[in-house]
C-alpha cells in the first residue's frame, strides 16, 4: 500500500512552551550550579518550580495529549510497550508512548525533588528563600540537602540523556521528527 501523510496538531502551545522552557531552565540550573552564580542558578530554579506547577494543573484540565490520563500507562503496558521497542517493532502512538509518559513522570518527580532541596539548600547557607524560616543552619542538614540536591539534579540530567535518546530512537523507528513535533505542535498521522 501507498504510505499517504497528513499531519495532525497533538501537542498544544502550553505543552510546546513548558518543555522548551522547561529545558532551558533545566539547562541554565545546571550550568549555574557554582556560587558566583547564585542568582541565576536560583531564578532557573524558581523557574523550574513555577514551571512544574503549570505542567501538574495543565496535566489535569489541559487538552487530550497533555493530560496524564493520556499518557501515564500501567507498568504491564509500559513493560510490554520496552519489550516492542527491543524488538525493534513498538506500536506507534499519536501522543506520548507509555514508555514517554513514564519518563515525563518520572522526570516531574525528579525535578520537583531538585527544586525543593533545592529550596532547603538555599534556606540553610543563605538564610534565604521560602523556606528559610522553618529549616535551622545546622552543618548537618546542610550537608544531607546539598546530597539530595546535587543526586537529584544529575540524576534528573541522566534522565534527561535516556529522554533523547528515546526521542531519536522513536523517530528513527517510526520515521518521523518527534522534536520537530514538539516545534510544530504537528506529528503525521500515518497510513500505511
Amino acid at each position: 500500500m501507498m504510505n499517504t501523510e497528513k499531519e495532525v496538531r497533538v501537542w498544544d502551545v502550553f505543552v510546546r512552551f513548558f518543555h522548551w522552557a522547561l529545558v532551558l531552565s533545566f539547562m541554565l540550573a545546571y550550568l549555574s550550579s557554582e556560587d558566583e552564580w547564585l542568582a541565576v542558578h536560583t531564578f532557573a530554579g524558581y523557574s523550574i518550580l513555577l514551571l512544574i506547577g503549570l505542567r501538574l494543573i495543565w496535566g489535569l484540565v489541559g487538552t487530550r495529549h497533555a493530560r496524564f490520563r493520556d499518557f501515564v500507562k500501567h507498568p504491564v503496558e509500559i513493560k510490554q510497550y520496552l519489550k516492542e521497542v527491543f524488538l525493534l517493532r513498538p506500536k506507534r502512538y499519536l501522543g506520548h508512548n507509555p514508555a514517554g509518559g513514564a519518563m515525563i513522570v518520572l522526570m516531574l518527580i525528579a525535578l520537583l525533588v531538585t527544586t525543593l532541596s533545592g529550596l532547603a539548600t538555599y534556606a540553610v547557607e543563605e538564610g534565604a528563600g521560602p523556606l528559610a524560616g522553618w529549616i535551622a543552619h545546622e552543618s548537618a542538614s546542610r550537608e544531607v540537602v546539598e546530597d539530595v540536591h546535587e543526586f537529584f539534579a544529575n540524576f534528573t540530567l541522566l534522565l534527561v540523556v535516556f529522554h533523547v535518546a528515546g526521542v531519536l530512537l522513536e523517530s528513527l523507528l517510526h520515521r518521523e521528527n518527534l522534536v520537530r513535533a514538539m516545534f510544530t505542535g504537528k506529528k503525521s498521522l500515518h497510513v500505511d
